[in-house]
């Protein structure tokens, strides 16, 4: 089904896990450590260049709150580019109050679990292109994972790419797919994974978990098929930057967006 795909500019986007008004950073979702002010850390990525950002409140569903209105009210004022909103998202309601606080996307896992009509009503209310279905997988065997929610915690029996296409028919626009296994390790991305999702459904999908080294990057876009790689330990404790990132890139002839100096 791959062959049904276009894909335009490889997306370079910056992860930010959010508790409270704390960036945090752990490591299979778990051990979170404190990092600093989000926002600081979002607007020095969009200074160097980052195309997009996702912001993620990883323990909104645990309280059934989401705290981010105000930390992306405060984001929308400093960075002019994409922002995708996830956590604790539960009714169109609440999508609606996300984008009027600055987001351009929302990211959804467990209400989308819990209520898979919730991916429908969102995409025929604000567009396929708003609704981003956030997939948190960890392998059960070779060629087989298993959708988890809660922050990685809560197992939910769900084949992961029984979801990724229940998902797409339903009217996600994107499909952010995080390995839970290879999350905050930075040993490189789980390539099947990544691959098997993109093969399976014609839209953009976000490779999330994993990113090490500048290599990780080539791999799961070359041989995954990402269209887009989310990143954030590599970005958070300065082992790279993104225009280091953006250069290799472009070395490896990787269609990304050329910054225009000047």
């Amino acid at each position: 089904m791959n062959n049904m795909k276009t894909r335009s500019n490889i997306r370079l986007i910056a992860r930010l896990d959010v508790k409270g008004p704390n960036l945090v950073k752990g490591v299979q979702l778990e051990g979170l450590r404190k990092i600093g002010d989000p926002n600081t850390f979002a607007k020095a990525y969009y200074d160097q260049g980052i195309d997009e950002l996702i912001y993620l409140d990883i323990v909104a569903s645990l309280y059934e709150r989401n705290n981010l209105l105000e930390i992306v009210r405060g984001a929308a004022k400093d960075v002019f580019i994409p922002l995708t909103v996830g956590g604790g998202i539960r009714s169109v309601e609440d999508v609606r109050d996300v984008l009027r606080a600055g987001a351009d996307k929302v990211a959804i896992n467990t209400a989308a679990i819990k209520r898979p009509d919730l991916i429908r009503e969102i995409a025929e209310r604000f567009g396929s292109q708003c609704m981003v279905l956030s997939i948190e997988a960890k392998k059960v065997s070779q060629g087989k994972w298993e959708a988890y929610y809660d922050n990685g915690r809560e197992k939910t029996g769900i084949d992961v790419m029984e979801w990724v296409k229940r998902g797409y028919e339903l009217g996600a626009g994107e499909i952010l797919l995080t390995s839970v296994d290879r999350e905050g390790i930075a040993k490189g991305f789980d390539v099947d994974l990544v691959k098997a999702a993109s093969n399976a459904v014609p839209i953009p999908v976000i490779a999330s978990g994993g990113m090490g080294s500048v290599r990780d990057m080539i791999n799961v876009i070359n041989d995954g098929c990402a269209d887009a790689i989310a990143m954030a330990h590599v970005l958070h404790y300065k082992k790279l930057t993104v225009q280091e990132i953006r250069e290799y890139a472009i070395s490896c002839n990787l269609n990304v967006r050329r910054l225009k100096h000047g």
